[in-house]
């Protein structure tokens, strides 16, 4: 039988938020990270967050954002948690309200299915301050994980989440198992579980 574990990427497979790892090297991460804590409560739209934030990132070099993705901390416990859903059968995949480039190499290295994120536009080797994606809208996770379930045939009491912030609500709304990860207020209020110290391993008790 089919088994999907969905996880959000910055916060709970990364220790951090990739935005304000590319924020310090252009000298304002305050700056982006005051939104970033804004939207993740549920007190700014994601979609107009994302965008003010990354309309800040231009000018930045597109070497820089290989190199720092490429160097992305990964939450301790990511590697083991994605092993030991896939030998409990899962198909395990990464949703972002963040960037292409920070998921793609962190989900090859953990072993993790496919991976779901928005792009950064690139113009003469420079960050563009423009971004485009399927992730930019608040609810983007929860209509994602319903074609994910239907061309997978798995239904949402086989369907595990885990996220820490306000815009994981749409794919809480969607499976049996939520787990709240080291989260905010609003997303452990419909999550059925909660981990609040940084160990995903922690999940696998769960499971």
């Amino acid at each position: 039988m089919s088994k999907l574990a969905v996880f959000d990427f910055d916060s709970t497979l990364m220790d951090g938020e990739t935005i304000d790892f590319f924020a310090d090297e252009l000298g304002f991460k305050e700056q982006v990270v005051a939104v970033t804590e804004r939207a993740m409560r549920g007190e700014l739209d994601f979609y107009t967050s994302l965008v003010e934030r990354v309309a800040l990132l231009k000018g930045l070099p597109y070497s820089k954002v290989t190199e720092l993705c490429a160097k992305l901390p990964m939450m301790p416990g990511a590697a083991e948690v994605v092993a030991g859903l896939k030998e409990r059968g899962y198909t395990v995949v990464c949703f972002s309200g963040g960037f292409r480039d920070a998921t793609q190499p962190a989900c090859k290295k953990l072993g993790i299915d496919a991976d779901f994120a928005n792009f950064l536009h690139v113009g003469d080797g420079f960050l563009t301050g423009a971004v485009g994606g399927e992730m930019m809208h608040s609810d983007a996770k929860g209509e994602l994980i319903t074609r994910l379930q239907s061309l997978l045939n798995v239904g949402r009491e086989d369907t595990l989440v885990v996220g820490d912030g306000a815009n994981d609500l749409s794919m809480f709304a969607q499976a049996d198992t939520r787990i709240a990860f080291c989260a905010k207020p609003i997303l452990k209020k419909a999550a059925t579980h909660s981990v609040d110290v940084k160990d995903l391993r922690k999940i696998l008790d769960i499971v």
